[in-house]
């Protein structure tokens, strides 16, 4: 559920960006991991996302505009999930709340980033296309697989039906979409070795490797 306007600030000299995206159930997070053990630093929205749904004042606006989604202090994401993908209108509403807190805890990770001397950050953001984050990055990097390979990893994981995850992947752009704007496509239908190799040949390309980067 979370996004990022297309307002940060420019890449500068001192730090590039990498944007990783990728529709539901592609692997992304995989690849987020395999470029964390190469010594990379990976922002996730999805992870900000969380962090910033555990805090009393996101939690009072949320309850606000969806009644019954926080209970005892604590969020109901399956609830809130179920009301904000039946409806567009209700999904750019939860996002108008989160995303401005989300995106600002992103720029302070960067800024540290940038402090310790990171020559790339990584950028694992869901919608990186969909909220126009794609023209603050250096590249950008999309991980894909069929749609039906897509839905039954999804499945396999969660306890979301095949019609929940048709709707979440329906409020994405098409991944052709995303293939055709993107730096450079993984295509993650074999193994994780095969994932890894194909990685490392994208890496090479760009010119990014652990000597060239933070952590």
């Amino acid at each position: 559920m979370s996004n990022l306007s297309a307002d940060l600030p420019a890449s500068t000299a001192s730090v590039r960006r990498l944007g990783l995206t990728g529709s539901i159930g592609s692997g992304k997070s995989t690849v987020a991991r395999l470029l964390r053990a190469r010594g990379l630093l990976v922002l996730d929205a999805d992870e900000q996302a969380r962090l910033v749904t555990e805090e009393p004042e996101t939690l009072a606006r949320l309850e606000q505009a969806f009644p019954g989604t926080v209970q005892g202090g604590r969020l109901d994401r399956a609830a809130l999930a179920a009301l904000a993908f039946a409806d567009p209108a209700r999904l750019s509403e939860l996002g108008a709340i989160t995303h401005p807190r989300v995106r600002a805890r992103m720029q302070v990770l960067e800024a540290q980033a940038v402090q310790s001397g990171a020559r790339w950050v990584v950028h694992d953001v869901p919608l990186l296309f969909e909220g126009g984050l794609d023209a603050g990055m250096d590249a950008v990097l999309v991980v894909d697989a069929p749609l039906e390979t897509r839905i039954q990893r999804v499945m396999s994981r969660s306890g979301l039906n095949r019609e929940e995850i048709m709707l979440r992947d329906a409020r994405q752009l098409p991944a052709a979409q995303k293939r055709a704007r993107a730096t450079a496509v993984l295509d993650n239908t074999g193994d994780l070795e095969d994932l890894d190799r194909q990685l490392s040949q994208v890496l090479r390309q760009l010119g990014i490797s652990p000597s060239v980067s933070g952590s």
